[in-house]
């Protein structure tokens, strides 16, 4: 059995290795906010916003789900809520920790409610990501299990390099 002490350190390596100096934040006295959806944040120092993927630190709004994903498959296009987008095609989706919704009847609650701290991530940098699309012939990538603003750092360097890839 692991320790208290022991999983607290694998936490915090997991969430040093995995932040990202957040985009759009302005510092608002002590406090940060999070101008990233419509919720607005005030975030207070070593505090998480509503969505439980950004905190502030010391001043600086971090992401701590960027390219820390819970969940990665490859999945025909159809199960998206797409209509003709590539049909008969696949999609590498992805999906974090968090959310900035609570819905009442969300079929992914235990991916999308949790504290990053509270599932198993795994490294996937966007480079990562574009490799797995890539080898496995998905001619897209879906940002899907919960609302993927909250991981907005991850998925724009994704789609920027998905684009660059072809």
């Amino acid at each position: 059995m692991k320790s208290k002490i022991t999983d607290t350190f694998l936490f915090l390596d997991r969430a040093l290795n995995s932040m990202k100096e957040a985009l759009f934040y302005e510092k608002v006295d002590e406090v940060v906010k999070c101008n990233l959806c419509p919720r607005h944040c005030m975030i207070k120092n070593n505090s998480v916003g509503f969505c439980k993927a950004r905190k502030n630190i010391d001043g600086k709004l971090y992401s701590l789900v960027y390219a820390r994903p819970v969940a990665v498959h490859i999945d025909p296009i159809e199960k998206k809520p797409f209509y003709h987008f590539f049909p008969g095609s696949t999609a590498l989706s992805i999906g974090t920790t968090g959310c900035n919704f609570s819905c009442l009847h969300c079929q992914n609650w235990e991916m999308s409610q949790a504290n990053f701290e509270d599932l198993p991530s795994f490294d996937f940098p966007p480079e990562a990501a574009v490799e797995e699309a890539l080898k496995n012939g998905c001619k897209s990538i879906s940002y899907t299990y919960n609302e993927p603003t909250i991981f907005y750092e991850y998925s724009l360097d994704t789609a920027k390099l998905a684009k660059e890839k072809g």
